[in-house]
């Protein structure tokens, strides 16, 4: 059983399997082709990713892939916590450039769904943090693209000192999103 809520961007949801626990320890589904079919959302994952952060403060982001590579995402933490953000960058959405942020943690057990047309990224709250995500189309270093983390038009609030946060140099160095390359909303 998949709990499913809406966090205020169109497509963006919070998906929260249900934990069966006994002396054993748990089991848990979390993902069913079926029950998020019945909810409106028809995806097939084609690639698991699995991330390691080994300290806290490690950011990764803003990614998404252009099509006809473009990506969803099905996102959760295992190992840790890490404060997901999910951005509008559909040109022509009445929500371009907002952006939502969920804690994913291996305690609360919680997902995040990003859809199409949405930069991703998060960064670690603890050291030692593993992230799993599915994702709807094959990685293409050719479509792949990233948005600055600290874009002033979008202004996310991380929760870590921009001078204290790790980055890769390809993160470090993204576009803004006023010279990236986006999708087109209704397109």
């Amino acid at each position: 059983m998949l709990e499913i809520r809406a966090l205020g961007l169109d497509g963006v949801l919070e998906v929260v399997p249900r934990k069966l626990s006994d002396e054993r320890g748990f089991f848990s589904e979390t993902y069913n082709a079926e029950t998020l079919s019945a909810h409106g959302i028809a995806l097939i994952f084609v690639q698991d990713n699995h991330s390691y952060s080994a300290l806290a403060g490690t950011l990764r982001g803003l990614h998404y892939q252009l099509p006809p590579r473009a990506q969803a995402k099905l996102v959760r933490v295992v190992r840790g916590r890490a404060l997901d953000v999910v951005v509008d960058i559909r040109m022509g959405s009445p929500t371009f450039a907002q952006w939502v942020a969920v804690e994913l943690s291996a305690e609360r057990w919680n997902q995040i769904l990003v859809p199409v047309g949405f930069a991703h990224g998060f960064v670690t709250l603890e050291p030692e943090t593993e992230v799993l995500y599915k994702v709807s189309e094959h990685y293409s270093a050719e479509h792949e693209r990233a948005i600055r983390f600290d874009d002033p038009q979008i202004g996310i609030k991380w929760p870590v000192a921009p001078d204290r946060l790790r980055l890769s140099a390809k993160d470090r160095d993204a576009s803004l999103l006023a010279d990236a390359a986006l999708f087109v909303f209704g397109g």
